[in-house]
């Protein structure tokens, strides 16, 4: 194909690009905004077939030219502090999850399945259990959860004050959505198996507390926050299969353009992930530890989950948002 041929088949498209842009710029988008960030894409692979194939500066010079006005119109200029939070915590994070609705039913069933397995397998077979949490690990849960005022005792005498707790399951929850996300690096199998082994390890802590602890000490301890800190194990899972698919499978690009793609792609997921961390220690350390009655807490618990549920499915579909 000429340069003449080149610039004649997408003269149109371009021009109609043009025009889109200068509406917004000049403050009167109109409904056709939407198409936008899809035109940007386009005339940035044109530009790059251009440059790729040499068909001259004219060419080049005014695809540039019109690729820099885009990327003002829409990155630059689109808005600033406080607006991009509540956009991304209103948009872009919920419609981020359900982009990717694949991985999240994924890391999903490889979390649940294996949880619900072994809180089962208590009331069967115990071995089990020992095996995953070992002597230490089952010691730990009975000085833990053998009674609501032994727990806030324990409590008190581990971390002293609400603020230390707080910072102490904030490193511990960082720490694993960390090592979920990394794990992807490994062609997706790392955070699968860190998904897999946390869905092992609570549940086999939710079956021995069913089966030689107090049961309301700990599900009333963990009501409060357990919607933030699973579904952010969750989002983190998938943030690192993002990765590890763009490894596996880069199609026709490079792996290591591939990998910047797929990075950029779940930089929300993992932004997102670190928000519901956050919060899951924050319940954590201020509330869930408190003495407050235990239907207080199942009644925030059942309202978090239905929340986080809403919220995953209905935010950011308006049409108002979306343009």
């Amino acid at each position: 194909m000429t340069p003449g041929d080149f610039e004649h088949q997408n003269a149109e498209r371009w021009a109609e690009y043009e025009r889109l842009v200068a509406r917004v710029e000049g403050g009167k988008p109109g409904p056709e905004a939407g198409q936008l960030p899809r035109r940007f894409h386009e005339l940035c692979l044109d530009l790059s077939l251009a440059e790729s194939r040499m068909y001259g500066s004219r060419i080049t010079e005014r695809l540039n030219a019109l690729v820099i006005r885009g990327y003002e119109v829409i990155y630059r200029t689109r808005r600033g502090g406080w607006e991009n939070v509540v956009a991304f915590l209103a948009v872009d994070f919920p419609r981020a999850v359900r982009s990717e609705w694949r991985l999240f039913w994924l890391c999903s069933a490889v979390f649940w399945l294996p949880f619900f397995a072994m809180m089962f397998s208590a009331e069967h077979d115990i071995r089990w259990i020992q095996a995953v949490l070992g002597a230490d690990g089952m010691a730990s849960m009975e000085q833990m959860y053998a009674g609501k005022e032994e727990q806030l005792s324990h409590l008190r005498s581990e971390y002293g004050s609400n603020f230390m707790m707080f910072c102490f399951y904030i490193y511990n929850n960082v720490a694993i959505d960390f090592r979920i996300f990394a794990g992807g690096m490994a062609a997706g199998l790392g955070s699968l198996f860190f998904v897999l082994f946390n869905g092992l390890q609570i549940g086999a802590s939710a079956g021995y507390v069913n089966h030689a602890c107090n049961p309301e000490s700990f599900w009333s301890f963990v009501a409060g926050h357990s919607s933030f800190e699973l579904l952010g194990m969750i989002i983190s899972g998938m943030s690192g299969m993002r990765l590890g698919l763009a490894i596996l499978r880069p199609g026709r690009l490079p792996r290591v353009r591939a990998l910047v793609q797929a990075s950029k792609q779940a930089m929300p997921l993992i932004y997102g992930a670190a928000l519901m961390t956050f919060m899951a220690a924050l319940v954590e350390g201020f509330w869930s530890a408190q003495a407050i009655p235990s239907t207080l807490k199942y009644t925030v618990g059942i309202v978090g989950w239905i929340l986080h549920i809403l919220y995953f499915s209905l935010a950011g579909r308006s049409s108002i948002h979306a343009a």
